[in-house]
């Protein structure tokens, strides 16, 4: 048997902004990317096997889990039979938009064919999965356009202080894109990819998110803190706690605060503790990870299994023949 015991970090949109309905029904996006140091836990234990077996445990509530889904099309494009249990401990909150199930799926992909030995085109299969995946295979910062599963690495950021608070609510993917109102024409499309574009340079010049958040935006915000004017009071509250720049993330409900430094951060949770806005609400240090440090983490959490000299990405097989 071999087994391994991975970080899956969450990710979290510096910027978003949804353009027109396409022809194919899906809308057209443009965002940025960030991965962050908050993270779900996979224990992976795997054997070849006759027939193949996958389990897990810490998942009863997740419907059409990513991570089965994900080792099935691994062991299936490797033409290999396993027995695969996984043991998920969730930090990650669920229907957030921070990524969690995309990341776990992605997780799978990295982890799996090191421990079997196979490869497996794990990029076709990430876009297979779902739209956040194929992201999550190299983190760190990228603009992701089209569907958002077209992505273009950018200059690495300082690994910066944030906090994200998760209030638990809900929100509705489908009924946010339907509330914006988005059809095939959009008569603000210029000026919105102009704006998109100016925060992108902003945050290329200065490699520091601290420097461009006066520039982002979030055009789900409007349509879900109409029904949801809690987040609204969170995000005003974390912007006026000393942070650099606030906003929520994906569709929501996280919302996150990006601070100059760790101590300005720890004196804004200080703060923050026991207002009544963020009853019921948990929130959590982190860090900005860039894409050098999220390729470390995961050659550090496979070293036992993958090749140390090395140097491809995603990491090779010690076990491949």
């Amino acid at each position: 048997m071999r087994s391994a015991k991975v970080r899956s970090l969450a990710k979290i949109n510096l910027d978003l902004r949804i353009l027109n309905k396409r022809d194919d029904g899906f809308h057209e996006l443009r965002t940025v990317f960030q991965t962050i140091s908050l993270a779900d836990t996979i224990e992976i234990h795997f054997s070849r096997s006759k027939k193949t077996e996958l389990t897990i445990e810490g998942s009863a509530a997740i419907p059409d889990n990513l991570i089965l889904r994900a080792a099935r099309a691994v062991l299936d494009a490797s033409r290999l039979h396993a027995r695969v249990h996984f043991r998920l401990t969730k930090k990650i909150p669920m229907g957030a938009g921070l990524g969690g199930g995309s990341s776990n799926a992605a997780a799978i992909l990295l982890a799996l064919p090191a421990l079997s030995g196979r490869t497996a085109p794990v990029e076709a299969i990430a876009a297979e999965l779902g739209s956040d995946v194929p992201f999550f295979l190299q983190g760190g910062t990228a603009v992701a356009v089209g569907r958002g599963t077209e992505f273009y690495n950018l200059p690495d950021l300082a690994e910066e202080p944030i906090l994200v608070a998760a209030s638990g609510v809900h929100v509705a993917t489908g009924a946010a894109y339907q509330a914006l109102g988005r059809g095939l024409t959009f008569i603000e499309l210029s000026s919105s990819i102009r704006s998109f574009q100016g925060f992108v340079r902003a945050l290329g010049d200065g490699r520091r998110a601290t420097l461009a958040s006066a520039l982002s935006r979030n055009d789900f915000e409007a349509v879900v803190f109409r029904q949801y004017p809690q987040l609204k009071t969170i995000l005003g509250k974390l912007s006026k706690s000393g942070a650099a720049g606030a906003r929520m993330t994906g569709s929501g409900s996280a919302v996150f605060a990006i601070y100059r430094s760790a101590e300005e951060r720890e004196r804004a949770r200080t703060m923050l503790n026991g207002d009544r806005s963020f009853s019921g609400c948990r929130v959590t240090p982190a860090r900005l990870i860039s894409r050098p440090g999220y390729e470390r983490l995961w050659r550090r959490q496979l070293r036992e299994h993958i090749d140390p000299g090395d140097d491809l990405w995603p990491p090779r097989s010690r076990y491949a023949q």
